[in-house]
């Protein structure tokens, strides 16, 4: 099971590394307007934010590498907690997608290293 909770670490650290790139370098290019569902204006007007947000997953993604790079269970289930923590408030905040895209895949971990 060890082996399955580090995919999943690593899918989940994969993805917010992925968010990272979408939010601080792509917002305001095709790609980052086409996931985000933004036009052009929007987008201008709230890059600044965006790479905030994108700097955030980042750091939660580098918590997960280190979790994984030093075999801390802990730190592993303590990164995991907050991206699920976001993804249920993204998700009641923003849009019910963001609860599979970004809280399961963190669940799914959380469970995997419990079990």
């Amino acid at each position: 099971m060890q082996i399955l909770a580090q995919a999943l670490t690593v899918i989940v650290a994969l993805l917010h590394a992925y968010f990272l790139v979408l939010e601080m370098f792509l917002w305001t290019k095709p790609l980052g307007l086409k996931v985000f569902g933004q036009s052009r204006e929007k987008a201008e007007q709230s890059k600044v934010l965006a790479a905030n947000q994108g700097l955030y997953n980042g750091f939660l993604a580098a918590g997960l590498v280190y979790g994984l790079a030093t075999d801390s269970r802990e730190f592993c289930l303590f990164f995991l907690a907050c991206v699920a923590a976001a993804g249920v408030y993204g998700a009641a905040t923003v849009g019910r997608k963001i609860l599979y895209v970004q809280a399961l895949p963190a669940l799914l971990a959380i469970a995997a290293w419990l079990f």
